[in-house]
Parts: structure tokens; sequence; C-alpha cells
């Protein structure tokens, strides 16, 4: 593959935009960074980025796709129940110090698909368990963190698997950089716009404060009960340690916190789920009071299964967010299997941790709080596309009105 596959300026272009939109990197800030060895060339730029911006220290960990095969093909039986606690608790203490988080997502999403599943899901689950001390600064949204994509050679040949490898990666940048909305003459500008309007969203249904919301659709009937005193969260925010940034480039969800024991009836995927390199095909979720009793999938269900099984609230909902279905990632066609993408494509939900900034007052919430008023805890969070051009939703108020939020996948 030749360099000319991907646009050095608009690369040069994404970087930027992940240090001064995506993380609103302060001067004197540490960020710990994490990429695949593939993305090398963008965490390079990152880097350049970050330290102009007055960055103290970056700290980087880079992955590699031989090396994790590497261990699925030789490791240690025992070995796939461990995970760097080690690390994950060196990487809280950082947050704590008000470390900036930066994650590259550029690997194969299928990396993992033809490994053994119950190895994958005893990794899964060792890895979210030892994770969770860092995790939990995350989704409490407590330091400035944010995810780029990078268009890794493997990924892009998942996504266009006719082409060759350079056509495809070329193709992979450039979708990626309309996405990102590298591809404007002042991508902070529309990103400015872009977050305006997500405001106007979420601002609305905060407003509104439904009880519920109903979804209707081909195999879906679903009601999902919102926590009390939620909010919705969309675009650009601030996180605690007051500092303004976009968790994911791109976006365009409006996203808040569900109640974990009000969500009845069934709900099917509209799009396949790329977990952790699996694919899982077709999933099919019934709710019997907030809980999951029954799974379907036509492909990859045991990997969906255990890592649900990894705790208690695995099986309840800790995320619910809405995308038009003419969202600029729907409508370029592609299915990219993965769901930093797929996620801002349609409507999802996530399976999991709720994250506890969602409700009016979040910036001082005490997790006893959270539970209170519904909302879930997990050691995972795993998102799910649930909206399509056929699936409408209505908002139930607290007096049991209704109102149209969503027709046929657009606002209504």
């Amino acid at each position: 593959m030749t360099a000319s596959a991907i646009d050095p300026a608009k690369l040069d272009k994404l970087a930027q935009l992940a240090v001064t939109v995506g993380l609103g990197l302060r001067e004197g800030q540490d960020l710990f960074l994490t990429s695949p060895t593939s993305a090398l060339p963008l965490a390079r730029k990152i880097a350049e980025y970050a330290y102009k911006a007055g960055a103290g220290l970056v700290t980087t960990i880079f992955s590699d796709e031989q090396m994790t095969l590497a261990r699925y093909r030789h490791g240690h039986d025992l070995s796939f129940d461990r995970a760097p606690g080690w690390l994950y608790e060196g990487v809280a203490k950082a947050f704590d110090e008000n470390t900036a988080r930066l994650a590259i997502s550029g690997d194969n999403p299928m990396l993992l698909g033809d490994e053994d599943p119950e190895k994958v899901g005893r990794a899964n689950r060792a890895n979210s368990k030892a994770y969770r001390p860092a995790l939990s600064k995350i989704v409490g949204h407590e330091i400035n963190w944010s995810i780029v994509p990078y268009p890794g050679a493997s990924w892009a040949k998942t996504v266009f698997p006719d082409d060759a490898e350079e056509v495809a990666v070329h193709k992979l940048a450039e979708a990626i950089f309309a996405a990102t909305r590298v591809n404007s003459d002042d991508p902070v500008a529309a990103w400015d716009t872009h977050n305006k309007a997500l405001h106007q969203r979420r601002e609305w249904l905060t407003g509104q404060n439904f009880a519920a919301l109903k979804y209707s659709g081909p195999g879906t009937d679903l009601t999902l009960g919102l926590a009390d005193g939620h909010a919705w969260k969309g675009g650009g925010g601030v996180a605690r340690n007051g500092i303004r940034c976009n968790a994911n480039i791109p976006t365009e969800e409006v996203f808040t916190t569900p109640h974990r024991l009000r969500v009845e009836g069934v709900v099917s995927a509209t799009k396949p789920l790329s977990y952790n390199g699996t694919l899982i095909a077709d999933i099919q979720m019934t709710f019997e009071a907030g809980r999951i009793v029954e799974v379907k999938a036509t492909r990859g269900r045991d990997v969906l299964e255990k890592a649900m099984d990894s705790d208690e609230g695995g099986r309840r909902i800790g995320e619910v967010a809405l995308v038009p279905h003419s969202s600029p990632i729907s409508q370029s066609g592609i299915l990219f299997y993965n769901t930093l993408f797929d996620e801002n494509a349609a409507s999802h939900i996530a399976l999991g941790q709720c994250y506890s900034d969602c409700f009016i007052g979040g910036e001082t919430i005490t997790p006893e709080e959270v539970e209170r008023r519904g909302g879930n805890k997990s050691v995972i969070h795993i998102d799910w596309m649930i909206g399509s051009d056929r699936i409408d939703i209505d908002g139930i108020g607290q007096d049991g009105s209704i109102t149209p939020v969503m027709r046929k996948g657009e606002w209504a």
C-alpha cells in the first residue's frame, strides 16, 4: 500500500481535530493514547499536535493484530481468564490526576471471527472486569476523552472486500474524512454548527421529560422506560474536570440513560454488531421487567451471551440513543463493521453500564443516586443498532400522553 491511498493533508486535519475538538486538550495536561500499530501515522500526528497544544506528557500504548492472534493460537488456556489489572489501575490513577484519554480505532473488526468463541468470551470478561476502575472515570465523564478512526488496511478490506487493498484504504479514508467533517474548509467551524444542532435536539428531549420511549417496526415492539430525572446528551459537552470535548468523532447521536427495571417487549437489530473481533448478526432480544430473558442471533450468539453474563447488569440496558436515518453515515450506504461509525448510522441501545452524567445535576450525582434513579451498573457497555427507515418512536409522557419523536427513522 502506498502513502497516496490516504490524503496526508486530510489526515493532518483529523489529528488536529482530535486534539482540539475531540479532546479540547489543555496546556500542561497529560494525554494517554491507545492505537493499533496500523494507525502509527495518525498517532504520530496526534502526538505532534498534542505537544503543540502544550501537553505535559503523551503516553501511548499500541496494539497489534498479529500479536493478538498469537495469544489465541498459542496462549496457555489459563491466560484467557487474566487481564493486566496493574495497567488499568495505573490508567485509573492517571485519570484521577486529570490525564486526558484518546483512542484511535482502526483494527480489523473481524480479527477474532475464526477464533474459539469460548476463549474470546473469557478474555473479554476478564478484560472488562480489570478495566472497571478506569472505565468508571470514562462513563462518569470525569475527564475529557475521545475516540477517532484510522483507515487501517485490514479494516478497509473488511468494508470493501472486492477492491484491491490500496483502493479499499482510499475509499475508507475518504468515508472517514467525510463523516468527521474533515472535508470542510473549516472543520472546527463545521463541528461547532453540528454541535449546536445536536444540542437543540437534546434540550428539547430533556424538556419533554418522557417516562418512556415506544419503538414500533419489523421485529420490534418495545417500551423502554427512562431513568428518573434523566437528561439527554449529545455533541460536545463539558466533562467534570471543566474541559469541553467531543467523546466520539464522528457522532450523530443524542443519548440518555434508561431505567434498568422498566424495559418490556422485543427488539431486533437493524445492523450486524462487530464486538471485539466477532460479527454478531440478526440479534433479537426479549425484555421482561428490564431484564433480557431471551436472545436470538444467527451468528455470534455465544460470544454475545458470554459478554452479557459478565455480571447482573450485563442483561440490562445502560444507554438509549437516537440517530436519524438521514445521518451522513447512514446515507453513505457503507456498513463499517465498527461501532464508532455504525452506531451513528442508526438509533441504538447499549447493554450494560450507563453514563452517570445523563441526569439532571449529573455533574455532582453520586453512584448511589444513579442507582436509585434507575441507572444500570456493569463491566460491559455494548452498543447495537435498532433504528432504520422502518422504525417509529413515540415519547410517552409522565401523564401517559403520546408525542411522536421519530417517524420512519426521521425526527417527527
